[in-house]
């Protein structure tokens, strides 16, 4: 399958459905990668894991994926060999924690969902690593208690902090009228005091910081200067006991990172296959019959993407004819059907539930091809007909007896005849190949094929003439119109040049007027002009010699005639003439008009030899003496 499938029948809007389903960006970037199996096999289980997942739903109020999340970056870290961190840490238990809770929700389904139940098996619990990193790290901090060392170092490190404050709150007591803000601040690391700017001298200790306008400075008395040294070292001990601590945790996750893997792979599966449940349900949902022989049958379906009240679509092919052709009028619903089908075959072999009633009946196919909408390119300069020919020929190529081809509109683009016949060759090929094909056209040269082809058959699009709606409701057996001219009579189109339309229809018999100014009053008038009506013996005018004419040789493909100009024979196109007498108004009936184009001379021969004269048949062979005479001089 395509890009371009993927494209026109919207699956990529369909995946955005499925996504709102997933539970976490796990589900989400396995939803994203899915596409549809080829396997009758594969499909079959993705469908059964859906109904099975949709059991589990009806059957109890909440599936477990709390704290289920994505820890393939913390995992891929691993393979660098970078530290992770606390709160990564911490993410890693949440994870571990709920595929132990899953995978015992899971193991306990397994009457209503054994499938599904016996995939939690693979599931591999690490109650120990829980354990440990939770016995070291708490609410994204490491505890006191990590190590007996990280447990000294802190405890010494309190016993500093509270006796460098202790002196601070003395030392801001005895020293108020220099004092700034009578609290213990921090600058880099250090516990410090505010001094008035003015009175920096006067402070014994280190100016550390000032404030952006230089009023106020932030000193390290001397009195704490030792006591603040020592907190650094005891500081500078714990980082690197954290360090280890981490280094230490992150190697028991490196050691298990295989086994987490495959745990992220199956709950990645599982928030898929329930999202599809959800959708399911959602949508009210069916899992199809599905078949490998390219047999399609469904039943009151509908489009997953088509809000409001739908008109349901029965369709069926593959089974007693390979083809459809689908005709009916513009917006009548002819594209919104082969999107159906193909968004519907597409979903099927996904594993996802169908909006249909039971009974439907899906074909896996190993491709799907459509040609819908217009493929112009710029960038290639390619003419509309031209994109859709190369779409069609590639369709062609790799075509055989497992793919399913939509055409919308099949042969537009060009003169309507080589257009149809173009369509029909095209369909005929995608027969003798063995695809299965749905096709919607105007053109009643594909309808009149569909018709008496046996492997072939038409349907149509209702159309409500009163009101002019179309009903979007598909009739398979009978091929309908475009109901053009039943639209133009209720949108007021005179009724004669409906009937003259309907004319020309049945007949092809064109009666092409023009308009002509008479010299006298500047009145404008009509003239016939002579066309397929005109016959040997009327009598014509030539428009550009104003000569009369009769019509020896009536109308040709060309639309030229052969006309007798006194004893010269001419031929014109019809255009350039206008009848002047009917034949009728000029000879009697029964009138032989080979008269008109034959010398005396010549009618009186054949006269005499019909009568048997021995004169005539004398100069009928002096006649071919002299011929062969010449002939013989010639060569």
């Amino acid at each position: 399958m395509n890009t371009n499938t993927f494209i026109k029948l919207e699956y990529k809007e369909l995946i955005e459905e499925l996504k709102k389903h997933c539970i976490s960006g796990l589900g989400r970037a396995m939803a994203e990668k899915l596409k549809p199996y080829k396997n009758i096999e594969a499909v079959k289980k993705r469908l059964t894991e859906t109904s099975q997942a949709l059991k589990i739903l009806e059957s109890t109020n909440h599936v477990p994926f709390d704290g289920i999340n994505d820890v393939n970056i913390i995992i891929s870290k691993l393979q660098k060999y970078e530290l992770l961190t606390t709160k990564e840490f911490m993410l890693v238990t949440d994870f571990l924690r709920g595929c132990r809770r899953l995978k015992r929700f899971m193991v306990n389904q397994e009457y209503i969902a054994p499938m599904l139940s016996n995939y939690a098996h693979s599931l591999t619990e690490y109650p120990d690593v829980e354990e440990e990193i939770n016995s070291m790290i708490n609410n994204g901090k490491i505890v006191d208690n990590a190590t007996k060392e990280l447990s000294r170092i802190r405890r010494k490190k309190y016993i500093i902090e509270d006796r460098i404050k202790g002196r601070l709150n003395e030392f801001i007591s005895k020293n108020k009228s220099y004092v700034r803000e009578h609290i213990i601040s921090k600058r880099e690391g250090k516990f410090v005091v505010s001094i008035v700017a003015s009175y920096k001298n006067v402070i014994q200790g280190s100016i550390i910081d000032q404030s952006s306008k230089g009023t106020t400075v932030y000193i390290e008395p001397k009195i704490v200067t030792k006591l603040n040294a020592e907190l650094s070292e005891l500081k500078l001990r714990e980082q690197q006991e954290e360090y280890q601590i981490l280094s230490y945790l992150t190697a028991i996750i490196q050691e298990n990172a295989k086994g987490m893997s495959i745990n992220i792979e199956l709950i990645s599966q599982y928030d898929l296959i329930f999202a599809k449940a959800k959708y399911s349900s959602k949508i009210k949902g069916i899992e199809p019959n599905i078949n490998d022989y390219g047999y399609i049958n469904i039943i009151k379906g509908e489009h997953f993407l088509l809000e409001g009240n739908c008109v349901p679509l029965d369709i069926h092919v593959g089974k007693e004819y390979k083809t459809l052709v689908i005709t009916g009028p513009n917006a009548g619903g002819k594209t919104i059907a082969l999107k159906t089908v193909g968004l519907l075959t597409i979903a099927t072999q996904m594993g996802l539930h169908i909006k249909a009633k039971e009974g439907s009946e899906i074909a896996i196919f190993e491709n799907i091809f459509v040609d819908i909408g217009d493929n112009q390119s710029i960038k290639n300069a390619l003419s509309t007909f031209s994109s859709h020919m190369k779409n069609i020929a590639d369709i062609i190529n790799k075509s055989d007896k497992k793919t399913l081809v939509l055409f919308d509109e099949l042969g537009v683009g060009t003169e309507p005849n080589e257009g149809a016949n173009l369509a029909i060759a095209i369909l005929e090929e995608l027969y003798y190949l063995g695809c299965t094909t749905v096709v919607t056209t105007h053109y009643a040269d594909i309808k009149e094929f569909a018709s008496v082809h046996l492997d072939f058959q038409n349907a149509h699009m209702k159309f409500n003439p009163e009101t002019l709606q179309p009903l979007y409701k598909l009739i398979i057996g009978q091929g309908g119109d475009s109901n053009a001219l039943w639209i133009s009579k209720k949108m007021g189109l005179k009724d004669r040049v409906i009937k003259r339309a309907e004319k020309y229809i049945t007949t092809k018999n064109y009666q092409y007027k023009t308009i002509k100014r008479d010299e006298n009053n500047n009145k404008e008038k009509e003239e016939d002009m002579a066309q397929v009506d005109l016959r040997i013996g009327d009598r014509v005018k030539l428009l550009d010699t104003k000569e009369s004419a009769i019509v020896y040789k009536e109308v040709d493909k060309y639309n030229n005639i052969e006309v007798k100009i006194g004893k010269t024979f001419k031929q014109i196109n019809i255009k350039r003439i206008i009848l002047e007498v009917k034949r009728e108004n000029l000879y009697p009936a029964g009138y032989d008009f080979n008269i008109l184009f034959k010398e005396f001379s010549q009618r009186k021969l054949e006269k005499d030899i019909k009568r048997g004269s021995k004169k005539a048949l004398k100069k009928i062979h002096k006649d071919i003496k002299n011929k062969r005479k010449n002939d013989k001089n010639k060569g």
